[in-house]
């Protein structure tokens, strides 16, 4: 079992910058994907961005491709999401989740999930 605590969120304007971090209760490990997800009111669960353990491989969205970069820090059991230009469409609630070791990063299931940390950004 994993635990994953997400931190870093908070309210911003327009074109400014968070990092959210995800701290895991122990190694992820390698071969699977560790990644962060939002979820706006009303609106369904998408991914945003993923790390392959192993290789360090990244994806993210089309959405948010050249503003958000993923990274990790295995000596710290941490995930980050450094959030560049942010957009008022940004807005949401930020998930961190790992334990999916196949098929599509941006699909569903994953089998470890945080809390959330809450991103709001205002124009």
């Amino acid at each position: 079992q994993v635990q994953l605590v997400e931190s870093g969120g908070g309210s911003v304007q327009a074109g400014g910058s968070l990092r959210l971090s995800c701290v895991a209760s122990r190694s992820i490990g390698s071969g699977q994907y560790w990644a962060w997800f939002r979820q706006a009111p009303g609106k369904r669960r998408e991914g945003v961005a993923a790390i392959w353990t192993g290789t360090a491989a990244t994806f993210d969205a089309a959405s948010v491709k050249g503003r958000f970069s993923i990274s990790q820090d295995k000596a710290k059991n941490t995930l980050y999401l450094q959030m560049n230009s942010l957009k008022p469409e940004d807005t949401a609630m930020y998930y961190c989740a790992a334990g999916r070791r196949s098929g599509s990063w941006n699909g569903e299931p994953y089998n470890y999930w945080g809390q959330g940390t809450q991103v709001t950004v205002s124009s």
